[in-house]
């Protein structure tokens, strides 16, 4: 029986055994942080080899080339190849950033207001600028826009993506839609991977801004949990297609794949977009850490051994949110108060509560010592319209570890929720 089918009666019952329950966590005293998806030290592990990979001697490239130098501003030979293989591109459609695709992403922007994008004027001179952003959605992307003064305009994620009915009507007519944010495969947090439709329809579709660009975060392109890893229609090579082929700013970079603060970061783009980029980079770098770039090339070798090395990552991962989905399923299903989506790869699991108990759940958790991601943060300006969703990060803790933390947010759902229902 649902919460919302039982009788006052039995309402009143079901709240005062849910506040009983947690009163009986709370008493635990207990001091975990599941509010951010950091890869554990058993994953960070997984790299280790990478500090002793290039030794003294070791650092020159294939064609004799000192990498201790300055220079090569746009990526060392070797590790374009890797990583042109990696986003599915040519070589002369990559940039090898710094260890940050969220720098990247920043810059690209940042040098958008200031600059403009190939051959247009700065977007700080149209006025009101607006970017897309499907949600719910990765907050630090709607950091960057608000930080910039973008004024951010809010789509539905489905199952396959953003609503591209909602996309499309917005972009065909409104010039001051300059882009929209999209993670495409095992979305941040929804998990969803983006249908090859998506894909096309953002391709190809009537927009009123003629330098419009799609920032293609592929932050999860080989994270798998379980089962076979996704694929996802090659959004570059459906924008030339479609004869956009400036539409496309695709990143990622090895920050949950190797060392997170110490990866690669790559742009995939036209030449043209990368020439542009290549070209505002030029003004703040002398040249990039290619003896990093060249320790990623050598630990990986070529994409079989990355994706050998990823099938690490998801043995001790999958675990994890094997606990999550467990608990949620045992104590929340068919109850009416929670539904939750069963990702098969990236790092999230995303909650959607009744409507107005988010921040309430979140406030409970942390009062009971269990720290969540705060409600909102998966919108632009941390506001969920309905106050509902909450996205869970179960890769940083250990197993038990998240099977106490379930166990307290799962009771702080159901309090949260009958105290709501009361009301």
């Amino acid at each position: 029986m649902t919460l919302t089918s039982k009788s006052a009666k039995e309402l009143d019952a079901f709240q005062a055994a849910a506040l009983e329950n947690y009163d009986s966590l709370r008493g635990r005293n207990l001091a975990l942080d599941m509010t951010r998806g950091k890869p554990a030290a058993d994953q960070l592990n997984l790299s280790d080899d990478i500090l002793t990979i290039v030794g003294a001697g070791e650092t020159a490239g294939e064609d004799g080339t000192d990498y201790r130098n300055y220079g090569i501003l746009d990526g060392i030979p070797e590790a374009k190849k890797l990583f042109a293989d990696y986003m599915d591109v040519s070589t002369s459609q990559i940039l090898i950033g710094g260890n940050s695709s969220l720098q990247i992403m920043y810059d690209i922007l940042a040098g958008a207001m200031l600059f403009g994008m190939p051959g247009h004027k700065p977007w700080k001179d149209h006025g009101k600028i607006k970017f897309i952003c499907p949600v719910p959605g990765y907050d630090r992307h709607f950091g960057i826009c608000e930080r910039l003064g973008i004024e951010m305009v809010n789509v539905d994620m489905t199952v396959d993506g953003p609503d591209m009915d909602q996309v499309e009507a917005l972009v065909k007519s409104d010039a001051t839609i300059k882009g929209i944010w999209c993670v495409p495969k095992y979305s941040n947090p929804t998990g969803c991977v983006y249908s090859d439709e998506v894909v096309d329809r953002l391709a190809a579709m009537p927009v009123a801004a003629g330098d419009f660009r799609i920032i293609w975060d592929n932050a999860y392109a080989v994270h798998r949990i379980e089962g076979k890893l996704a694929e996802v229609k090659n959004l570059l090579k459906a924008c030339e297609a479609a004869g956009n082929a400036d539409r496309a700013l695709m990143v990622g970079s090895t920050s949950k794949i190797t060392h997170a603060g110490s990866g690669v970061a790559v742009l995939a783009a036209s030449e043209n977009n990368i020439a542009d980029a290549k070209k505002k980079l030029s003004f703040s770098s002398i040249g990039p850490d290619k003896i990093n770039q060249l320790r990623h090339v050598k630990f990986f070798g070529d994409m079989k051994g990355l994706h050998k090395h990823m099938d690490g990552h998801a043995d001790l991962i999958a675990p994890k949110f094997k606990a999550v989905l467990d608990a949620l399923e045992k104590n929340l299903a068919g109850k009416g108060i929670a539904s939750w989506t069963e990702p098969k790869g990236g790092y999230f699991v995303s909650v959607d509560v009744m409507d107005g108990c988010a921040a309430e759940v979140v406030r409970l958790a942390g009062d009971a010592g269990v720290k969540l991601t705060p409600a909102g943060a998966t919108f632009p300006y941390g506001k969920d319209p309905r106050d509902r969703n909450i996205r869970i990060a179960p890769t940083m803790p250990g197993v038990d570890e998240i099977k106490q933390a379930m166990e307290v947010f799962c009771a702080c759902v159901e309090l949260a929720c009958a105290n709501k229902l009361k009301s």
